[in-house]
């Protein structure tokens, strides 16, 4: 049973952000290693400014953080969150993203990021 202090608001948020198919399968490879922005672009059909733009809606609301190394920023999902255990519970119910992410380490096998 989910525990949480999430109120109705911000749980309404988080099922729309996550109503996205983009945002869902970012959070679900998130869910198993942080990324940049361009291991990101190696899975989905779309520009850098859109995958940003789903981070940076995601990192609004509380449920990314971000990690600058030198010129590159690394997305992963922020445990400290008090919407943690409501996205942990959704991502049970939703397939891991397992060949996305090989296909991230197979596109990219030294990448940490030399994009």
């Amino acid at each position: 049973m989910l525990k949480s202090t999430v109120d109705i608001d911000q749980a309404a948020n988080v099922f729309k952000l996550l109503g996205d198919k983009t945002r869902l399968t970012i959070v679900g490879i998130l869910k198993q290693r942080e990324c940049c922005v361009c291991e990101l672009l190696e899975i989905f059909d779309t520009s850098q400014p859109s995958i940003s733009q789903h981070l940076r809606k995601l990192k609004d609301a509380g449920l990314l953080k971000e990690e600058r190394r030198g010129q590159w920023v690394y997305y992963s999902l922020n445990h400290q969150s008090g919407l943690y255990d409501l996205i942990d519970e959704i991502l049970k119910h939703v397939p891991e993203q397992v060949e996305k992410i090989k296909q991230i380490e197979k596109n990219n096998p030294t990448l940490r990021c030399g994009c």
